[in-house]
């Protein structure tokens, strides 16, 4: 009888033979991520903290909303370029701070 691993091994040469190398791929790719995301979560977790106190203190501060980083909840702009001007430096602040994490 076969042992468990060349089992497991077998059935997923039979997978890719049948469905194709991308599907393998896409099943590797989503093990990774699952590895990847306590780590991940622990990131947001620790910028959402950093966001928070960076509010409480623009709060304390009596300063208006349009001034910290976060979005307004002002309505949509009427120019759409500026609205992704705007997003796309939201993103860059929240990457610049995803790579400053140790």
């Amino acid at each position: 009888m076969s042992t468990p691993q060349t089992l497991v091994q077998a059935a997923l040469n039979r997978l890719s033979a049948r469905l194709g190398s991308g599907l393998v791929d896409a099943a590797a790719g989503l093990a990774v991520l699952a590895q990847d995301a306590p780590e991940r979560f622990r990131q947001e977790w620790d910028l959402f903290r950093e966001e928070v106190e960076l509010e409480a203190q623009r709060l304390e501060r009596g300063e208006p909303a349009g001034t910290s980083d976060a979005p307004a909840s002002d309505p949509v702009p009427a120019d759409p370029q500026h609205q992704i001007d705007q997003l796309r430096a939201q993103v860059a602040r929240v990457a610049r701070r995803l790579e400053e994490q140790p």
